[in-house]
């Protein structure tokens, strides 16, 4: 009678089979055989059984001892079985094989003694190895590329001659393909000392993720931005965590945008702790949470942070994926590597694509290769199967340094250009480049940059840092791989230079620029930030961003107003602190009745001056000493007021609507300056110098 413990025993064996291989042997072997089994010594040299002495004098298989063979001993076989089975998997290495999986994943009971093993049996057994075989491919990613390892089981004889089973040596064969295992290192016929073969295992491996990984329960409320002054409904996200160094998780930001309130769970506990988030980065999608109890530190582990993996290397995505409460290991191939669309943040930075199937809860687990975090799962692409996206080192050691040097989260930098290909022959000949010259041509510039000093719109851009750019904009990455220029500008630090290497005119220019992040004149985001508005007269003023046009739906693009839309993806601030400040809707009263349509405006002119932004129009209008207040607006609309008669409409108004109060809590404390300018957004005080060779 066959039977099997179960994949949690298999997968739980691995690290501890040194320690407890002849306890097993020597107590099922006493049940079995308890008349003719002996053994000297329960200790265990390197997956080697100390076996049964030849003295024993019964009728048992398992006299002769053969010490070239290394045995690990499938639970409920006699020795003698167990090594003859095992030799054929211990030829392979550990980067082809679970080796710890496979023994205790088979029992064999009923069997009086060694030479009642029937060929029938035999060949009952042989099919239920191959059929755990499979189950365990299922359940872990990591083997759902070790083809080989079934062929090789399926070649492996397991017969029945004269009571004895031996193999057939001809047919054991080394697995061709190379899968690397996290937890894994390469080494002939998983050979080194007992503690690289601990770090070499799976369990390991896993066991060190399990202990660092938590699961992340997030209440988040968003604001409603058509009525600024209200939160949506609360909701309750779910996502994945894991301990770094320094007592911090690491995750999504996107697990914890808008978030009231946070706890953790580590893995094998009932209980959540809460947690604060220290830092997040909306770009890159990264977050950092601490949590004060000590007692949920207690057997917690902190992963490191490793590198990029290359094409084809295996990871194992660690996380609490939708489907389930407990953890879940899934196991895919690295398949490219590329500056990606960050869905969040809707920054372009560097991604590594898997085929490891990443799904809503996944997001913020860890990425191991080995024992190191590789990269962190963060989203995958709608409507196609199995690819996944993590984030890798780079970005994340760029986020956590950030946070380190500064206090907080900075950003990632910009060049401020806005660049096109140069592929087209009769383009670079209009350009006057030589053959042989490659570089991309700059078609706009960013006003509010230190770049904007020094190159000019037709520009062609050479190099950066002395990387050549060819005229597709890639650069050398790796090997053969080529990735876009815009990597190595995003990877540097606010406040960096770099050298730009120009084509100008017939000449080579050299320009030594300083770097930061940008500004956009609409901002893309504002997660965990109340929005702004300011309300006079019934008539709601809020400065335009992309969440708000958000609100008109999933197709805001094509559903939200043209003009503003427009403005939001293509304009640019020509001064520090601007904004785009819209008439949102109109609250009705008698002051304001005729008004009503005109919202959904860009406001320009307040009393004739110019509007910077909704600190600055809240200014003009309580600053105000004239009779009335004219309000000059997109598409030459004009709304004009009585200003006494308007302030005391307002008071009115907000109480008709319930709204506590007539300005934002940022304009009233001034939590947030736009007009603020940051260092890095600085110019150099040395006058710019252009180092110039000719052709």
């Amino acid at each position: 009678m066959v039977s099997r413990f179960g994949l949690a025993s298999a997968l739980n064996h691995g690290k501890r089979v040194n320690k407890t291989v002849n306890n097993k042997i020597t107590t099922i072997c006493q049940d079995v055989f308890p008349s003719n089994f002996r053994t000297k010594s329960s200790s265990v040299d390197k997956h080697k059984t100390k076996m049964p002495p030849a003295d024993t004098g019964g009728a048992c298989c398992c006299k002769r001892t053969d010490s070239s063979v290394p045995s690990v001993p499938i639970s409920g076989f006699c020795p003698r079985a167990t090594r003859l089975y095992v030799e054929a998997s211990r030829k392979v290495s550990y980067e082809e094989n679970l080796l710890g999986a496979l023994p205790t994943s088979m029992s064999i009971e009923g069997q009086s003694r060694c030479t009642d093993f029937t060929e029938s049996t035999t060949s009952a057994m042989h099919y239920r190895i191959q059929e755990e075989l499979g189950v365990i491919r299922q359940s872990n990613g990591w083997l759902q590329n070790l083809h080989g390892n079934l062929a090789l089981i399926s070649r492996m004889s397991i017969n029945s001659r004269n009571g004895e089973f031996y193999r057939q040596p001809n047919k054991l064969r080394h697995c061709s393909s190379t899968v690397r295992v996290p937890g894994f290192s390469s080494g002939k016929n998983g050979g080194g000392s007992s503690k690289e073969e601990s770090l070499r295992d799976s369990y390991g491996a896993v066991q060190m993720a399990l202990d660092a990984v938590v699961k992340v329960f997030t209440v988040a409320s968003s604001p409603n931005y058509f009525l600024p002054w209200q939160n949506k409904p609360q909701r309750e996200v779910t996502g994945s965590g894991f301990v770094i160094t320094g007592r911090r998780i690491l995750t999504n930001a996107h697990v914890v945008a808008d978030q009231t309130f946070v706890l953790v769970r580590k893995h094998g506990s009932a209980a959540k702790y809460r947690a604060e988030v220290e830092a997040v980065g909306h770009e890159c999608d990264l977050a950092l949470l601490r949590v004060k109890n000590e007692e949920f530190w207690e057997g917690m582990h902190a992963l490191e942070i490793g590198d990029i993996p290359y094409l084809q290397e295996s990871v194992a995505v660690v996380g609490y994926p939708q489907g389930g409460d407990n953890v879940s290991v899934t196991g895919g191939v690295v398949s490219r590597v590329e500056p990606t669309q960050y869905v969040h943040g809707a920054a372009h930075l560097m991604a590594i694509q898997i085929d490891a199937a990443i799904n809503p809860g996944n997001s913020g687990g860890p990425a191991l290769m080995e024992d190191k975090v590789i990269g962190v799962a963060f989203q995958n692409l709608s409507g196609a199967e199995n690819i996944g996206y993590i984030i890798p080192a780079p970005i994340i050691n760029h986020f956590l340094a950030d946070v380190e040097e500064n206090g907080r989260y900075i950003g990632f930098c910009s060049l401020g250009l806005t660049c096109q290909a140069t592929e087209n022959a009769q383009l670079r000949e209009h350009l006057k480049m030589p053959p042989g010259l490659t570089g991309v041509l700059v078609s706009k510039i960013y006003p509010l940059t230190d770049t904007s000093r020094f190159i000019k719109k037709d520009d062609v851009l050479l190099e950066f840092d002395g990387i050549p750019i060819a005229n597709d904009g890639t650069v050398n990455f790796r090997n053969r791989e080529r990735i876009t220029f815009d990597h190595y500008v995003s990877m540097k630090k606010a406040g960096e230079h770099a050298m730009l290497k120009v084509f100008r005119e017939g000449q080579e220019v050299h320009h030594k620029v300083k770097l930061g992040p940008l500004r956009p004149l609409v901002p893309i985001h504002q997660f965990d930030r109340l929005p702004s508005y300011y309300i006079f007269a019934g008539l709601v003023f809020v400065p335009l961003t992309q969440p708000y046009l958000h609100e008109f739906g999933d197709d805001w693009f094509n559903t939200s107003p043209r003009r503003l839309c427009d403005r939001a993806l293509t304009s640019t601030p020509t001064k520090p602190g601007e904004q785009l400040v819209i008439l949102s809707q109109v609250l009705m009263d008698d002051i304001n009745a005729g008004y009503e349509r005109l919202a959904e405006l860009q406001v320009k002119k307040v009393n004739g001056t110019d509007v910077l932004n909704l600190r600055h129009l809240r200014q003009l209008i309580e600053d105000c000493k004239e009779l009335s207040l004219r309000f000059d607006l997109d598409d030459g609309r004009v709304v004009v007021l009585n200003y006494q008669a308007a302030k005391e409409a307002s008071l009115r108004i907000l109480q008709r609507h319930r709204i506590p109060s007539s300005t934002s809590a940022d304009l009233v404390n001034g939590d947030f300056m736009e007009d603020e300018i940051e260092a890095w957004e600085k110019p150099d005080d040395a006058k710019a110098e252009q180092m110039i060779s000719v052709s």
